[in-house]
């Protein structure tokens, strides 16, 4: 078959070598944008005299009879033509006769390649935005009905002071906020034109980049043509954003792994999301979780293959920037997956309250009140830590928690103790005075609340 740019070429490559060249394996999901992008074009072609209204007329017919047909799932996309592009205007040609064929003046696969990518990533992020705004709002509704539920805090995964349930979930939805923000900011960048910048250097023709770029909805242009053709840092900034997104989602699910297992038995996952074993008939595992903290990989290797893609270019195109969409679609169905099986999960999560009010009562996480007591009463802070950590040493050695201990070993250690101190050590009392901004104290966490919802209004 006769290549639609094989006028110099006196050879035809092997149909393997085809097939290695190819992209319209992936790069048909790019067939509306495609189709979007070129009836703008001719559109403009026909506003500048470039073309007249009875060909621009045609054209359209054809394009839009090609989008029937693929809304429907009728098209037969060929290796021989290599990509979306040489397929969809073979077609057109196919479709309505030589007149297919001006379809192409003025611009080059090169800016065409590029707008679509545009106007995808753009209609991808809509989607993206719109489910996190959704797992954001699973977890301040569980979060709304936890402020007082009370949960061991960690650090090096180990007890440290008791904090609301609410507190520990909502972190994660300021983590989502500016993952939220970044995709957002990035659609300063997303929304610009490169039609019309031809194969590097614009073109000859009399055209109206600025028309065509508001038939697109985009907010501007590419200001320089080699940019425009060679510009894939949209991309890579969608990839670096999308990892950070990931990374988030990845630490809630080894939580919820922790969490969920017979050791924690914090909170227990729906059944629509965990699976049983083929051997040990006990077990419920939390794979969609484990999957998600799995594909956090995937996405990160989408991002690192780009930029190693694209360090040694010179400019303009070249054909190794092919590498550019495989990683780019893989990562959009990885987030968009991951942030719908999330929200459910989320959603559908049974929180055993009883346990872990019995886990802030069987640790030693209170123990920083104890020092915040004595230095309220004037002992200097440093001091006031030795004091607690050799109480905590006699707590351990007679086998008891802090609350436990006889208030004859609180007077042994310090004549500023009262015997107050056992309602200060109630866990619900260590929380509820963290009231600093930002803090896990209930008032607080209600403020948080409120800023939360605020935010999904927004």
């Amino acid at each position: 078959m006769t290549k639609l740019w094989g006028g110099r070429f006196t050879k035809t490559a092997e149909e393997w070598v085809d097939a290695f060249g190819a992209s319209i394996g992936f790069d048909q999901a790019l067939v509306n944008e495609d189709i979007e992008g070129s009836l703008a074009h001719v559109t403009m072609l026909g506003k500048c005299g470039i073309l007249s209204q009875e060909e621009v007329e045609q054209i359209k017919a054809g394009l839009s009879t090609l989008r029937e047909k693929a809304e429907k799932g009728e098209l037969e996309f060929s290796v021989q033509q290599e990509d979306i592009h040489l397929n969809l205007e073979k077609m057109l040609i196919d479709e309505i006769g030589p007149v297919g064929g001006k379809l192409h003046t003025g611009r080059s696969r090169n800016d065409q390649v590029a707008t679509d990518m545009h106007l995808y990533l753009r209609n991808q992020l809509k989607e993206i935005t719109t489910a996190l705004k959704k797992l954001q709002k699973a977890l301040y509704d569980q979060a709304a009905v936890h402020v007082e539920t009370l949960i061991p805090g960690y650090t090096h995964l180990q007890r440290a002071q008791p904090v609301s349930f609410a507190h520990h979930l909502l972190a994660y939805f300021w983590m989502l906020e500016r993952d939220l923000g970044r995709f957002e900011d990035s659609m300063k960048r997303v929304n610009l034109s490169p039609l019309g910048a031809g194969a590097l250097a614009g073109t000859t023709f009399p055209i109206d980049r600025m028309y065509t770029a508001e038939l697109l909805g985009f907010d501007g242009i590419y200001e320089n043509s080699l940019d425009a053709v060679s510009d894939r840092d949209f991309i890579v900034e969608f990839l670096s954003n999308a990892s950070m997104l990931m990374m988030h989602l990845s630490r809630l699910c080894e939580e919820l792994i922790l969490w969920s297992s017979q050791e924690f038995q914090f909170v227990e996952i729906d059944d629509a999301f965990a699976t049983g074993s083929s051997i040990m008939p006990q077990k419920k595992n939390p794979d969609m979780a484990e999957l998600i903290r799995g594909k956090t990989g995937r996405v990160y290797g989408n991002l690192f293959s780009l930029l190693t893609t694209l360090k040694g270019l010179p400019l303009a195109y070249n054909k190794d920037m092919q590498e550019d969409k495989e990683g780019m679609f893989d990562t959009v169905e990885t987030v968009k997956g991951s942030l719908h099986i999330f929200a459910g999960m989320i959603e559908t999560l049974t929180v055993h309250a009883d346990t872990m009010e019995k886990a802030v009562h069987q640790d030693f996480s209170n123990a920083t009140e104890l020092a915040d007591y004595l230095a309220t009463k004037g002992m200097p802070f440093r001091e006031a830590h030795e004091v607690v950590g050799k109480l905590v040493l006699v707590a351990i050695q007679k086998g008891v928690f802090l609350l436990d201990l006889p208030f004859s070993d609180y007077e042994e250690a310090s004549s500023l103790f009262d015997k107050d101190i056992y309602e200060v050590l109630q866990p619900k009392t260590v929380v509820a005075r963290r009231n600093s901004a930002g803090g896990t104290g209930f008032e607080q966490v209600k403020a948080a609340l409120e800023k939360a919802k605020q935010c999904l209004a927004d």
